[in-house]
């Protein structure tokens, strides 16, 4: 579905990624993860439109999405819930999913997402009419990736959906997100610090430091391989 090859991107003369391909098929759940500075919410912005790149190509369903203007990329049905949430705090819970909702395809399913979104996430069914910005860190979250879902995605890009959570509110946030890939199917790349949830909760994953990606393969097979082991589950 999702095909980048040799992409590299610069800002102000310094290269933010290098020669880095990947591919996430139909259905696959894909992480990328690496420590901060590695180039992956580059990434992200790169296929999203709002970063240009030097070189390199991005396929989205056998289309170039480099042809596509960033607006437009969300019609294809990519969705893109940023690093940091970044919700509609002067807005409700309930007028942030409608926004999500906006995409043609997505408007006739409407009621069938909100049902799956309030499934997934309670709390947001429970304070539909409260201000997103008076919503806690992991609510906020919860809201974003239901933004997301409710644009009918066939495309989901999560960047850092941990970030700034304690531990338990984290789990539960990876626990809907891998409820979502088992149960919908559906195609996920995720952008991750937390090495060990991101590789056991993916189908294939990729290493990207400083740039580049440095490993790559199954799930099982990066978590064995000792440079992993080393650098970030501290064996």
């Amino acid at each position: 579905m999702l095909q980048v090859e040799a992409l590299s991107v610069a800002y102000g003369g310094l290269r933010a990624l290098s020669d880095v391909s990947l591919t996430v098929a139909e259905g696959e759940f894909v992480a990328i993860v690496g420590p901060n500075g590695a180039g992956k919410t580059t990434l992200f912005k790169t296929i999203s439109g709002t970063v240009a790149p030097l070189m390199g190509r991005i396929r989205f369903a056998g289309r170039d999405l480099l042809a596509v203007p960033p607006a437009q990329r969300a019609r294809l049905g990519i969705a893109h819930v940023p690093e940091g949430r970044q919700v509609f705090k002067s807005m409700t819970v309930m007028e942030n999913l409608e926004l999500g909702a906006y995409r043609p395809d997505a408007r006739p399913a409407w009621r069938r997402n909100l049902e799956r979104i309030f499934g997934l996430f309670p709390v947001l069914a429970d304070r539909q009419d409260q201000l997103a910005g008076t919503l806690s860190g992991g609510e906020q979250q919860m809201l974003a990736i239901g933004r997301g879902l409710a644009s009918s995605p066939k495309l989901l890009l999560l960047d850092e959906p941990s970030l700034g959570l304690a531990p338990t509110v984290a789990d539960l946030i990876f626990e809907s997100i891998e409820q979502i890939h088992r149960q919908d199917k559906l195609t996920t790349l995720l952008v991750e610090q937390r090495v060990v949830e991101a590789l056991q909760s993916c189908d294939s994953g990729y290493v990207l430091e400083t740039g580049r990606v440095v490993l790559q393969g199954p799930h099982d097979k990066l978590l064995a391989d000792d440079r992993v082991r080393k650098a970030y589950l501290g064996m």
